[in-house]
């Protein structure tokens, strides 16, 4: 069974299970270490924190001013450094893509790591990577959504089984020390 998080965990037990972002933020905020980052960051931290006693030190922040700008769009503008998702690109894309236009993680990421290049090309890559989709490429998932991974693969594994048995097999799979990747082990939680 799953311990109970305190200072008093022992962190190789700790880093052995599954946490919740919000407990790990919760632990963080009692023991005055800071909260913000992705899971990973947060669980780290905790772990150091365990292992030393120790409390990290709040991150340096730097704050990246830019310069929100009202300008049309059009398919020869350059993708500014530091674009952010937002209405305007939305109402753009969906003019030259179509209404099925929809923001995905792998276009999101494109956009962020090519500025510079033109709304052009990005139209070309939200159309190819539309068009893998369409073929039946599934997008890999991050680390740190490991509950989406674990009924993806569950359902990989049992087509014809339902949500019910997937959300139970997963609640016993995180109870349990080590990773929560799926395994046919983990129907034994249908047998209750």
């Amino acid at each position: 069974m799953r311990p109970e998080l305190n200072r008093e965990t022992d962190p190789e037990v700790f880093i052995n299970f599954y946490w919740l972002k919000e407990e790990l933020i919760a632990f963080c905020k009692y023991h005055s270490i800071p909260t913000g980052g992705k899971k990973q960051v947060l669980t780290q931290r905790i772990y150091s924190y365990l292992k030393t006693g120790v409390p990290p030190l709040h991150p340096k922040t730097s704050i990246k001013r830019t310069t929100k700008s009202n300008a049309p769009l059009s398919l020869s503008s350059r993708i500014p450094e530091g674009y952010k998702n937002d209405q305007r690109h939305r109402e753009f894309f969906k003019a030259e893509i179509g209404d099925h236009f929809a923001f995905n993680v792998r276009f999101m990421d494109w956009m962020k790591n090519n500025p510079g290049k033109t709304y052009k090309a990005a139209v070309s890559e939200w159309k190819r990577i539309d068009q893998e989709r369409r073929n039946g490429r599934r997008n890999p998932i991050a680390p740190q959504f490991e509950y989406n991974q674990y009924t993806r693969d569950f359902f990989r594994a049992n087509p014809g089984a339902s949500r019910v048995q997937a959300v139970k097999c997963w609640k016993y799979k995180k109870s349990l020390p080590g990773h929560n990747r799926y395994e046919q082990d983990d129907l034994i939680a249908l047998n209750d």
